[in-house]
């Protein structure tokens, strides 16, 4: 066994008695069949932690894992800030020069970006806005416009360049080129009833701005110019201010066999939207990054919308690249800046379970296209998507054989589990709760794409409960654009706009729907739809039929994922590299 303490020493041996101060220096002196136990306290990164195909059939725990002994270990990417003034006017100040961060946590505590709505009339031009305001003329910093819906789906970001402007009116310039980008995108005519209905360009329409110390509220930050503005709320110090500042924690590429127990994984961020190109989401994990647009019609008139032809995506700040048998267990992963987890590239066999995800920017998990026989079991994720709102808890993209079961997911901003276009998919007995708390035109689950090639090979939709999906305009169980080869069955559906949808463009082809309670009528299916046994019951009644009671008993949490104990407190000392 291999000992790893933020306060050993990277000489030593790495015995319990003298143990390294690094993770890097641990995986220097692993062979396969090592035990790296980490010790209590903060292992703070410098870089990030990288594995290649040496390091394989490596164990990293928390000492006393599995027991009650069990250590608290956080390995973080964030830097302490101290050195704080307090102003007059209540605003605390640090000098940082050189950080680049997006968020701030204060004594475990996600402090939000200073924000303000945009109410003003702004009057889009070549270049950004004009307004008779003048107000805007005041803000200071780098500061950030929020296009909340710029599709029904979408929530995009881009950089102010400048502020001019005289006695009668304000310009507001746009950073280039993710303004021009933005006016090309967000463009759309939707007839039909629902968000977004009529002609329409998002970019017409930016909803709040960030990050100027004109607009910091009690227990909000900004960043200026190297100098960091937090208004502290009634009674807070400032001893435990950590600002993440990398943006990859750990990347593993081309390893197998490979356990993480019992750590926490926190503090990082992800700069991208904050650069010239800025973010112009448009759904699940992606965004458009420059290229080529498409304008996808609808069918019965019903509309256009323009789509990328391509999608870049929201990076993993814990990426796992090629990898097999890789098992994460009894982890949490909390205050991320990106993607929490994501399983890139080729694989097979790897796991996720009695994990929790949380307070995280973007998606919780991510399983890209060549995963194979991938495992995502009795995790909780939940407050994810805290910046960038159509981020999914859990997304599967081209993957093979993937189970995602007995997982809780609740609180998110857009759609609780997504799966586009794979093969063999099975998303079994999860509680899916309190999704689309943000954006509409989504739900709890949400399928697309092509499935398999039978309904023995396709998608399997069992056993779920999903409930209290928010926002208007949603479906709890989403089967949408082309989604073939699905069988959804034996799930129970109560409190969304409608539980399913069953007239999509392009169509549903050879999608079963067998078996399902739910608290409404869908309709009569289309070509292409099967609707068998389903029972449709008043919201009353759900608490009392006994099928509907074995159905919620079955999905969530097999078993609470190991209790997590208190983050430790950060330390000045000790870093890990």
């Amino acid at each position: 066994m291999l000992f790893v303490d933020p306060s050993g020493d990277d000489s030593g041996p790495g015995t319990i008695e003298r143990p390294f101060a690094s993770l890097d220096r641990a995986r220097m002196a692993a062979a396969p069949g090592s035990v790296i136990n980490l010790r209590s306290g903060t292992h703070r990164l410098t870089e990030p932690f990288r594995l290649s195909a040496p390091d394989s059939g490596v164990v990293y725990q928390a000492y006393g894992y599995g027991t009650a002994a069990q250590e608290k270990v956080l390995v973080s990417g964030g830097q302490r800030i101290t050195g704080w003034s307090r102003g007059d006017d209540g605003v605390c100040r640090a000098e940082v020069p050189g950080l680049a961060t997006r968020q701030l946590y204060v004594s475990g505590r996600r402090a939000v970006r200073a924000a303000i709505s945009l109410d003003h009339s702004l009057t889009r031009t070549e270049t950004g806005y004009v307004t008779d305001d003048l107000a805007p003329q005041d803000w200071q910093g780098e500061v950030e416009f929020v296009y909340r819906g710029a599709y029904p789906w979408s929530e995009a970001r881009c950089q102010v360049a400048r502020i001019s402007g005289d006695g009668r009116s304000t310009t507001v310039t746009m950073a280039q080129p993710a303004f021009g980008w933005a006016v090309r995108l967000y463009r759309s005519v939707i007839t039909w009833d629902g968000p977004g209905a009529g002609e329409f360009n998002g970019a017409d329409a930016p909803t709040t701005a960030e990050n100027s110390p004109e607009f910091l509220t009690e227990g909000t930050f900004a960043l200026d110019g190297g100098v960091l503005h937090y208004l502290p709320r009634p009674g807070e110090d400032l001893d435990d201010v950590v600002a993440p500042v990398l943006e990859t924690l750990l990347h593993a590429r081309d390893v197998h066999d490979v356990a993480f127990r019992g750590i926490t994984f926190a503090e990082a961020t992800w700069l991208r939207p904050g650069e010239p190109e800025g973010f112009l989401h448009y759904h699940g994990n992606g965004y458009y990054d420059g290229g080529s647009l498409q304008t996808v019609t609808f069918a019965e008139g019903q509309g256009q919308v323009t789509v990328p032809g391509g999608s870049a995506t929201v990076p993993g700040n814990l990426v796992f690249e090629n990898t097999s048998r890789i098992t994460l267990e009894g982890c949490r992963f909390t205050r991320l800046g990106a993607v929490a987890l994501e399983f890139r590239g080729d694989g097979t066999g790897n796991v996720l379970r009695d994990s929790v995800i949380d307070e995280v920017s973007g998606g919780g998990v991510v399983i890209g296209s060549g995963a194979r026989h991938h495992r995502v079991e009795n995790n909780h994720v939940h407050h994810v998507g805290r910046d960038y709102h159509g981020s999914p808890a859990i997304l599967l993209s081209g993957t093979r054989d993937t189970v995602v079961a007995h997982n809780q997911v609740n609180d998110v901003p857009h759609v609780g589990i997504v799966v586009y276009e794979g093969h063999g998919a099975q998303v079994l007995n999860n509680l899916v709760h309190d999704t689309m708390q943000v954006l509409a035109d989504g739900g709890g689950i949400y399928v697309s794409g092509n499935q398999g090639s039978s309904h023995a090979s396709g998608a399997l939709i069992r056993g779920n409960v999903v409930r209290d999906t928010i926002t208007p305009y949603n479906f709890g169980l989403y089967t949408d654009y082309g989604a073939a080869w699905v069988t959804v069955q034996g799930n129970v559906v109560h409190r969304a706009d409608a539980p399913v949808v069953l007239n999509v463009s392009p169509p549903l082809e050879h999608v079963a729907f067998i078996g399902n309670f739910w608290d409404a009528d869908p309709g009569d299916p289309p070509e292409g739809v099967t609707l068998a046994g389903n029972t449709t019951l008043p919201e009353r009644a759900f608490d009392d039929d006994p099928t509907v009671a074995g159905i919620v008993a079955g999905a969530g949490l097999a078993t609470s994922p190991q209790t997590l104990p208190a983050l430790p407190a950060q330390a000045p000392g000790g870093t890990a590299g």
